[in-house]
Order: C-alpha cells, then sequence, then structure tokens
C-alpha cells in the first residue's frame, strides 16, 4: 500500500518495537560481546549483525554460537552471558527522536502498545531507566507472551486486541525485517526506521521508509502532527565533536565549489552510531580564527557511495587559504533533512546551497544563535575529541 493511499485511513493507535527502534541496544550488544568472546579466543567483528536483527533473545543466542563457532551450546551461551547483559541495560540510550515521539504521542492523547521479541521482564528492565516511558504505553507484550515472535503477526495482533482497536487503524514502526513482516502480515500500516546503514533497499515491503524518527510524519496517517519544526529546521539536544581539519576526498571545492573541513570519523564512532546520518548545522570554532555558522553532512553520502561514513562541516565564512591541522570544535544544534541521492550532480549542489541557506537563516534565532557563545567552541580540546 502506498503512503498517498494510506492517508484515507485515520490511525487509531501506534505500536512500536523496542530494541533498535525506541533503544539503541547495538551498542551495548556489541561491548557485551567483544569482552565475552575473548573467553574462547575470539574476536567480535560484527559479522552477524544483520542476521541478528528483529530476532529473539535465544534465536540471536544461537547465531552467535555459529558465527563464532562457540564450543558450546545455546543454552549455555544465554546462561553465560544473560548477568553480563542485564548489567548493561541501564546504559542503553533513547535513539534520537524517541523521547519527542513519546512524549508528543501521550500528549495528544494517542494510544501506544511496546511489542518486542524480548522477554517481558527485560522489556520491563531497560524501559526502566527511561522516566516516563513505562507509564506512555496502554499495552507491553514481549516475546515470551505469545507462541511466535515475529515474523509471526502474532505480537502485533495480541497488542491490537488488548487495546481494543482493529488491527487494521494500528500503525507500526519497526527497524527490522522480521518485525516488518510480522506488521504486515497483521494487516497493519507500517513506518521503517532501518538500523543497519545502506541497507533500506530490503526494505520494500514497508508502508514508508525513513531514515530516523527525526523523518516521522505523523500526519501522514492522520495523527496529530509534531510542531517543533522551526524555519525547515529541527531543534535537537547539542552534541559535540573536534579535532584536528583533515583533507578529504578533494571533491568539495573542485567538484562542488563547496570547501568542507573534514573531520575524521575514527575516535567518533560512538558519536555517529549514536546519531543519524544526515544534514545538521550549528557552530564551528576554528582555534586561530574565530566561529563560525556551518551546516554539515554525517554519513555515506549516497551520490558518491562513501564507503565509509564521513564528518563534512562547510563553514559559512570565505576563507582565503586552506587550515588543514587547524584544531575545529561543533556545536550540532539542529537538523535539517536525511541524506538523499540526487539524479546529478548540479541538483545535488542545488540542494547543498539550500541547506546552506536554512542554516544561516536558523543561526540567527535566539533558540540557536545561543549556542554561539558554547565555552566548548573556544576552550582548547588538548586531546578530548568529544562530549555530549
Amino acid at each position: 500500500m502506498s503512503v498517498e493511499n494510506s492517508l484515507k485511513k485515520l490511525e487509531q493507535c501506534v505500536i512500536l518495537d523496542l530494541d533498535g527502534t525506541l533503544l539503541n541496544t547495538d551498542g551495548i550488544v556489541s561491548e557485551v560481546l567483544k569482552v565475552y568472546l575473548v573467553k574462547y579466543g575470539k574476536q567480535w567483528d560484527g559479522r552477524e549483525a544483520q542476521r541478528i536483527l528483529g530476532k529473539t533473545p535465544a534465536e540471536a543466542a544461537a547465531i552467535w554460537v555459529e558465527e563464532y563457532m562457540l564450543p558450546i551450546s545455546t543454552n549455555e551461551f544465554i546462561s553465560e552471558t544473560s548477568s553480563m547483559f542485564s548489567d548493561q541495560w541501564c546504559n542503553i540510550k533513547a535513539m534520537p527522536g524517541a523521547n519527542r515521539l513519546i512524549n508528543h504521542l501521550k500528549h495528544n492523547n494517542v494510544q501506544m502498545a511496546l511489542a518486542s521479541n524480548s522477554p517481558r521482564e527485560n522489556i520491563e528492565t531497560k524501559i526502566l531507566y527511561h522516566p516516563g516511558w513505562k507509564d506512555s504505553f496502554t499495552v507491553i507484550i514481549g516475546g515470551d507472551e505469545v507462541t511466535m515472535g515475529k515474523p509471526s503477526p502474532e505480537i502485533f495482533l495480541e497488542a491490537a486486541k488488548r487495546l481494543y482497536i482493529d488491527p487494521s487503524k494500528c500503525l507500526v514502526i519497526e527497524d527490522s525485517i522480521p518485525g516488518i513482516t510480522a506488521g504486515k502480515a497483521a494487516g497493519m500500516n507500517v513506518v521503517a526506521v532501518p538500523s543497519l546503514p545502506k541497507q533500506s533497499h530490503l526494505y520494500t515491503s514497508a508502508d514508508e521508509v525513513i531514515n530516523s524518527l527525526f523523518d516521522l510524519r505523523l500526519e501522514k496517517w492522520g495523527l496529530p502532527p509534531f510542531e517543533d519544526w522551526i524555519e525547515s529546521t529541527l531543534p535537537i539536544e547539542p552534541w559535540y565533536m573536534g579535532g584536528p581539519v583533515i583533507k578529504g576526498f578533494g571533491r568539495g571545492s573542485k567538484m562542488l565549489g563547496i570547501p568542507t573541513a573534514n573531520l575524521s570519523p575514527k575516535g567518533y564512532l560512538t558519536v555517529l552510531s549514536e546519531n543519524p546520518t544526515g544534514v545538521y548545522f550549528g557552530w564551528a570554532g576554528l582555534s586561530t580564527r574565530g566561529i563560525y555558522k556551518m551546516v554539515m553532512s554525517i554519513g555515506w553520502n549516497p551520490f558518491f557511495n562513501n564507503a565509509e561514513k564521513t564528518i563534512e562541516p562547510w563553514l559559512l565564512q570565505e576563507f582565503g587559504e586552506d587550515f588543514y591541522g587547524e584544531e575545529l570544535r561543533l556545536a550540532i544544534v539542529g537538523y535539517i533533512r536525511p541524506e538523499a541521492n540526487f539524479p546529478s550532480l548540479d541538483s545535488l549542489i542545488e540542494r547543498i546551497h539550500k541547506d546552506r541557506h536554512i542554516a544561516e537563516k536558523a543561526l540567527e534565532l535566539p533558540l540557536y544563535s545561543k549556542y554561539k557563545d558554547d565555552p566548548y567552541l573556544k576552550t582548547p580540546l588538548y586531546g578530548d575529541k568529544s562530549h555530549l
């Protein structure tokens, strides 16, 4: 079903997945496995990421045992790692936009259900560390409360039953293919928020695919729209990064006529994994020059199909010379749009200049201009590469 057709339907509730959709569980999983696999002389490398997405804990355990050729059973793996995982639940961060979405739906009296393949006890423990979440959901249902987990539709049908709402009036938000399959089989509209990079083409069965929760437009589904976009920008909780300016691909000035002051992604992997790819803006401080407006892209740059994530700030100031090696500090204060591909180089350049105009205008607003005085922009890094 196309988004255009679904606009004719007014959804009455939203059913949300947990891990990968509302919570950034991947970072915790990788940290636990890095420590645990050493016991068997193995090194975690993420090879199983796509296979475990959306699986039940038992299914994921079986995949880890198989992928790393561990000399133990699935049950032994679960027994040995369960306490390691549970000790880390308190450190799981909310996905960007998750608190905004939950608070908005609650404020507008839209019923919400939480439906996850994780056991109910694990769900309760994870959301305990996120104030207000538990009370926001009318229904919470775990994979151990149904006969079959996702991709079976049972968990979503049970959630709709407990909400006393027809399944066709429920909107599902999911990050995994098993979850999307389950939602569609339940007769529901599904918005996919892929948790694996550069995999959107695998999510064609969803009614809509978005880059992150920042890009969710609830009005498309007959639900109350967000009202926090200002001058085509979304205010976000500021985040920061800094380091020496490095040479990029050489295409900024030569191909695009847009000189970027690139930062190396090395050392920022955690920060980058916690924030969606896309176009952001904010303030940039150069150690010997001053503080300037900036707009930046973070991600894979689909037009050029980068092999790795890049951090490409464009300082909105004319400089007569390069400043490679100079210390650059960034305060990222707002979001403009997700990454996108373009049919031509000219259309890409046109969009980048539009992003510039949006950023320049927005940074004049008090909401954003106040961060020009952020101490981080003026304080030498002394080796500190980021703070959040």
